[in-house]
């Protein structure tokens, strides 16, 4: 059995560190074919298959979580060519279900989350989950105003001129007490007949066909000229509420008649379940019938109806806690395996990847899958050539299931590892009890150092609109850019050059001057996304932002870091305590400041950029809990432990996972025991439970 075969709880750290990397660059790679340029190569199952598997590994090892990990993105920025709109309130994705277990789970958690006995009710709605494209349609004293696709969830694009063209839609909400501010959200689709009519018809006048009803949706979405849109059969289903003005129901299924009553089409059918084994009776009725339906679906989404218990529950990085989507298994289809290629990462591990020959699985097209490593293509006996079944559902998607040997050429032989670097040539090394071979370059090796600028100016790091992966390849291959600060100087050098930016081909005036301008917006910086954009192995988003919180200022974080060398000493154990930081992430972000060469790139990029302070949301800067440290020990009654930390870090205070002198507050619930002692031996502040809630809002959970 390899890494890729192994379940998350039983692989090394080693293996892990080896599967999170391959699976954040597939990941990347697919949500740029399906969220920019509406050409999966990989359906919905498959994809959300493969996110499961990352999020079983960081379940498993938190203290591996990447910087690039794809549990810290949503989706992908927005194509040039439309407006920015930015969402009032982030359009997250959902959590996946793939077996009965999952769904039993599901529920299981959301009960321990809220406290609540198995006794006591918890309905979930359960619909139709569409395959379509997501948007988000803003109404101001009832008239539809603004449409915006939900691009990475934080930015979409402003496609209000084309959404007015779909019938679907209503342009003005009727009735009275409709809130000054609605915005409902919901699927863009078209219906599989009226999909099959309009390919046939642009087959027969020699146009390009659509590969399925969602990318045709898609495209004619983000037609630049409505009067295209107009002419695709495109329908609308509403789901759900964004930002509103006022309170428009109690519940999700009270939500849905309200839609309805505007003139909202809805999921249909949808059902109100009371436990896991009627959520699971419903799939099976709609995977039954999902053949009828005109529309094509990829699974059912559960979510809990009440909106005051999914305020209580609240989000856990990109996914709501209180929804999951139940997906359908995916298909597998046979081709050839052209040839086996190697592609380099940021930290120079050599991942196998099978050039196939286009095949299409479900509607989508195939043409590359991961091939792991190379104990997994020694075990499955993969060789160029072969003929071979690919899979794009499972553990880790899309993959060479096995090869059908009997097809095999006389002529081929067994795969052999590179021993050296197909990027820069250095030796390739395999360390023992490692699962990836690496490149022994470092930062020498263009792959290497590219990967690492590609992240530094990424969308949650430094964002520069206009430094796409071919520009910093070719600015590399001119000299120009070697590490971060090299960017902030681009302006001056192309000032001083014989051949500047302008002039190069594909460069305008316009367009150099734009990349100028986009690089200076970003010459001040929050401190969490500068220790993001760094690229420490295993510091994410969200330990990039506990860090930020917890060292406040570039100067103290930095200063800090340095003296964590000394592990008998205060600032390792500070470093150590904060909640969710262990020894190994620790020891990744000592190892960072231990190498001279990005000292180095710290003082350069620190006089290029002003980095600023971590500064706490607005909301919560007059709560009493506001930069204080907690701890929390023991069993709280009126609230599960996790609903605990989730509330304390939301009000601005930081949440630590050891008593110690700069500890504010332990909060000490039933059966409390060594960290309620270690508080008082240290006098620290012990609160009860009732003490927390008073703190912390007022009485019960609301």
């Amino acid at each position: 059995m390899t890494a890729s075969d192994t379940p998350a709880d039983q692989l090394t750290a080693l293996e892990a560190a080896a599967e999170l990397a391959r699976l954040s660059a597939l990941i990347a790679h697919h949500d740029r074919q399906y969220h920019q340029w509406d050409r999966p190569e990989i359906d919905d199952a498959a994809y959300d298959a493969l996110v499961r598997r990352n999020q079983a590994i960081e379940a498993a090892f938190p203290e591996l979580r990447r910087p690039d990990s794809p549990s810290l993105r949503l989706g992908a920025a927005p194509l040039a060519g439309f407006r920015k709109v930015a969402h009032a309130l982030p359009m997250l994705s959902l959590a996946n279900a793939f077996t009965p277990e999952d769904v039993t789970d599901f529920v299981t958690r959301l009960r321990r989350f809220l406290n609540m006995g198995e006794d006591e009710p918890l309905a979930l709605m359960a619909e139709p989950k569409i395959d379509g494209l997501s948007c988000s349609l803003r109404y101001h004293g009832g008239r539809l105003v603004q449409a915006a696709t939900r691009g990475d969830g934080t930015e979409g694009e402003d496609v209000t001129r084309n959404i007015l063209t779909i019938d679907d839609i209503p342009k003005e909400l009727p009735g009275a007490g409709v809130p000054e501010i609605v915005e409902v959200r919901g699927e863009v689709y078209m219906n599989r007949a009226e999909f099959l009519a309009m390919n046939q018809r642009r087959a027969a006048q020699g146009g390009e066909t659509f590969a399925n009803p969602r990318n045709a949706a898609a495209g004619a979405l983000r037609q630049l000229n409505p009067a295209i849109t107009a002419t695709r059969p495109l329908h609308f289903f509403g789901y759900a509420l964004g930002e509103v003005s006022a309170p428009v129901a109690p519940s999700h299924h009270e939500m849905r008649v309200r839609l309805a009553r505007w003139g909202f089409p809805l999921n249909e059918p949808a059902r109100l379940c009371a436990d896991a084994g009627a959520l699971l009776a419903y799939y099976h009725e709609i995977e039954a019938l999902r053949p009828e339906l005109p529309y094509d679906i990829d699974g059912v989404v559960y979510k809990v109806d009440r909106h005051d218990l999914r305020e209580r529950l609240g989000f856990v990085s990109r996914a709501p806690r209180w929804a999951i989507a139940h997906k359908f298994p995916a298909e597998q289809a046979r081709t050839r395996l052209k040839a086996i290629l190697v592609q380099v990462g940021r930290t120079g591990a050599l991942t196998p990847v099978a050039d196939l020959e286009p095949v299409n699985v479900g509607g989508v097209m195939v043409s590359r899958a991961t091939l792991h490593n190379e104990d997994e293509i020694a075990r499955k006996d993969i060789r160029a050539g072969d003929t071979v079944l690919v899979q794009r559902a499972g553990d880790v998607i899309p993959q060479v299931v096995r090869v059908l040997p009997e097809l095999r050429p006389a002529d081929s032989a067994p795969y052999q590892a590179p021993a050296q670097c197909p990027e820069c040539g250095s030796l390739a090394v395999r360390e023992d009890g490692e699962v990836v071979r690496r490149c022994t370059g470092g930062l020498i090796c263009p792959a290497q150092a590219m990967e690492r600028l590609r992240h530094f100016v990424s969308r949650d790091a430094f964002d520069i609109e206009g430094l796409g992966e071919k520009i910093i390849a070719a600015f590399w291959a001119d000299d120009l850019i070697r590490r971060p600060g090299d960017m902030f100087r681009l302006a001056v050098r192309d000032r001083e050059s014989l051949t500047p930016l302008r002039k190069r081909p594909g460069w305008g005036d316009k367009s150099a001057q734009n990349l100028f301008e986009a690089i200076e917006a970003r010459r001040q910086m929050p401190l969490d996304r500068v220790i993001y954009a760094l690229g420490i192995r295993q510091i994410g988003q969200a330990t990039a932002r506990l860090l930020a919180r917890n060292y406040l200022t570039y100067d103290a974080w930095r200063g800090a870091m340095q003296a964590a060398a000394d592990r008998e000493g205060p600032a390792w154990q500070e470093l150590t305590n904060i909640d969710q930081i262990g020894p190994a992430v620790a020891a990744d972000l000592l190892a960072f400041f231990a190498e001279p060469h990005n000292l180095e790139v710290l003082d350069d990029l620190a006089r290029e950029v002003r980095i600023t302070a971590f500064e706490p949301p607005v909301a919560v800067v007059t709560s009493p809990l506001a930069g204080k440290t907690l701890v929390f020990t023991g069993t709280l009654s009126a609230m599960s432990r996790s609903e605990a930390k989730a509330r304390a870090e939301s009000l601005g205070a930081k949440v630590a996972g050891s008593v110690s002198t700069k500890t504010h507050f332990v909060v000490a619930g039933a059966d409390s025991g060594s960290k309620a002692a270690k508080a008082r031996e240290l006098g620290v502040t012990i609160l009860s439970e009732a003490d927390w809630l008073a703190l912390a809002g007022g009485g019960e959970p609301a």
